[in-house]
């Protein structure tokens, strides 16, 4: 599939809504995240994912917008940004079971949403659920908003902090070597599918064959004997 256009943004624009492409803005939410997550310093699960994942849900919404305008409500776009910024709310940056971790995502939102957005909260709650892992629910059976965030979870591999974010950080978290982390992902990137349109005109095959050939590459380097 050849890459249409791809429309970029900021932190903050997300943030403030200036696009005017969902309801309202998400500055309590923003400012829940940065001034109350006790996992921001955390090596995978940390700042950086956790407005990663809705900054990719926002380009999402930007794309559907332009190429499908009204596929997705300006409602249905903020509880997919609240749900993106809450996923991984309070992770604890170790490995362990997933749905412990989203029980515990769970309870930061519920805590701290907003009354307006309550009506809305088992909405949001199973779409943070779709970023369980391993998968409890196969991705052909979610909406558009669930494949969204589920694909936006996954895309930090193929960014250009991957090796510090995702090789490095996940070693920490699951007690194994970079090195070892680095082995896993040619097999990993393999077997990646991306489940939305969106997704998949960002990061088309050749980008993920690209990011196998540099995983790869860096093997040769770092897992050989030698000084």
């Amino acid at each position: 599939m050849s890459k249409v256009s791809i429309v970029s943004g900021s932190l903050p624009e997300l943030i403030n809504n200036d696009r005017g492409l969902y309801e309202g803005n998400l500055i309590h939410y923003a400012r829940v995240v940065f001034r109350a997550a006790q996992n921001l310093a955390n090596p995978y699960h940390n700042l950086r994912h956790m407005f990663h994942v809705p900054y990719l849900c926002y380009l999402a919404i930007c794309y559907y917008a332009q190429h499908y305008p009204g596929r997705i409500s300006k409602l249905e776009a903020r509880y997919l940004l609240i749900a993106a910024l809450f996923h991984d709310f309070d992770h604890p940056g170790i490995m362990g079971h997933d749905d412990l971790n989203i029980a515990r995502s769970v309870r930061g939102l519920d805590k701290h949403i907003l009354d307006d957005d309550r009506s809305h909260f088992e909405v949001i709650k199973i779409l943070m659920q779709a970023t369980e892992y391993p998968y409890t629910v196969e991705s052909d059976d979610l909406t558009l908003l669930g494949k969204i965030l589920r694909d936006a979870d996954m895309l930090q591999v193929l960014c250009s902090a991957w090796l510090q974010q995702v090789v490095v950080g996940l070693s920490a978290e699951w007690s194994m070597t970079p090195t070892e982390i680095l082995r896993m992902q040619p097999g990993f990137l393999g077997q990646l599918k991306l489940h939305t349109e969106w997704a998949q005109n960002m990061f088309p095959q050749d980008d993920i064959d690209a990011k196998i050939a540099e995983a790869e590459a860096l093997l040769a380097i770092f897992d050989t004997p030698g000084e």
